[in-house]
């Protein structure tokens, strides 16, 4: 079988394609046949050498989000069964309640290695069936980008009808959540700095759009366009300089959802206090939210939004073209 390697990380030409043994599932694994990969803005700071205080450990094969079919189980697995279409979590022993710090180190593609292989051993706690009407491609989009959209918007403070939600930029987290913010109908707005960007995601459901590069101050803008009142949630990806703008874009008692590792940055508290605002942390989510979130995605018939579909040979091209920014929604890597 083949797989993506990283001898080092420092730069994408540092992945490396390599040819092992095909593993064999023991007591309670599952084999998966790899059938496609997403990319994750996570999984370029892991190749470049940007990720968890500059490294990951020498050989780990990188991805989180995949999908394929079961091809072999181990004795005594009931979960899944030979042939099943499914994916693997993002944290392979988060099943449900609250995060642990013993689940940071499961999680794909970092502190262990990830999917960019024709075939991984899986736990058989770690998958989950994809819903029946996605193909292999839309089902890999799933683990963090569409479950982390999940967390912010449907557990602890649920989006609701009536409500407004701003998202940052059209990469995958906010495209999901746009589209799960629009299935519980709440109106969405959405910043990008390009105009056609932002007609894209107004063909997608968004309400409105404002391009941060022709209005710097978009938080007024966004104020504007609630009459005054802010934004019930705001979907924060922002990164370094947006979450004074995102807090300030809040109605009084809204949440701000930080997600992602750009969200860094000096934050003063007079702002948090004068909004009454709630600010919570996501990384990605647990099974049992992978799970509800799909149930979701088969009910309103969800599909991911792929910007673009790269062979396995041009992994390295798939990483150059998130590393430029052009795409919106998803970029995928087909395996087999």
């Amino acid at each position: 079988m083949r797989l993506y390697r990283l001898p080092k990380s420092g730069a994408i030409e540092d992945l490396t394609l390599a040819e092992v043994e095909q593993p064999r599932p023991a007591r309670g694994q599952v084999l998966v046949r790899m059938r496609a990969a997403s990319l994750n803005y996570r999984d370029l700071m892991v190749v470049t050498g940007r990720y968890g205080g500059g490294g990951v450990k020498p050989g780990l094969v990188p991805l989180s989000d995949g999908a394929g079919e079961v091809v072999e189980v181990g004795a005594d697995v009931s979960r899944v069964a030979v042939g099943d279409r499914v994916a693997g979590t993002f944290m392979q022993n988060w099943i449900a309640g609250g995060v642990a710090e013993e689940h940071n180190g499961t999680a794909l593609g970092g502190a262990v290695d990830g999917v960019l292989a024709e075939y991984v051993l899986f736990e058989q706690d770690g998958l989950v069936r994809l819903p029946e009407h996605l193909s292999f491609e839309e089902g890999a989009c799933l683990p963090c980008a569409g479950v982390t959209a999940w967390n912010a918007l449907n557990t602890e403070r649920p989006v609701g009808p009536g409500q407004t939600v701003l998202l940052l930029g059209t990469g995958g987290v906010s495209i999901f959540g746009l589209q799960f913010a629009r299935a519980a109908g709440a109106r969405v707005i959405i910043t990008s700095s390009s105009d056609e960007k932002l007609a894209r995601a107004k063909e997608l459901g968004a309400d409105a759009g404002v391009n941060y590069r022709a209005h710097p101050d978009w938080e007024a803008q966004v104020l504007a366009l609630t009459d005054g009142r802010g934004v019930d949630h705001v979907v924060e990806v922002g990164g370094a300089g947006t979450l004074p703008k995102s807090i300030l874009s809040t109605r009084v008692g809204g949440s701000v959802h930080l997600i992602g590792v750009l969200t860094q940055g000096q934050i003063n508290p007079s702002l948090i206090m004068r909004r009454r605002a709630v600010l919570r942390g996501i990384y990605v989510g647990s099974r049992e939210m992978f799970e509800a979130m799909n149930r979701a995605i088969a009910f309103h018939g969800i599909r991911p939004v792929i910007d673009r579909v790269f062979s396995f040979a041009e992994t390295l091209d798939a990483f150059r073209h998130l590393q430029g920014q052009s795409h919106l929604g998803k970029v995928v890597i087909r395996i087999g």
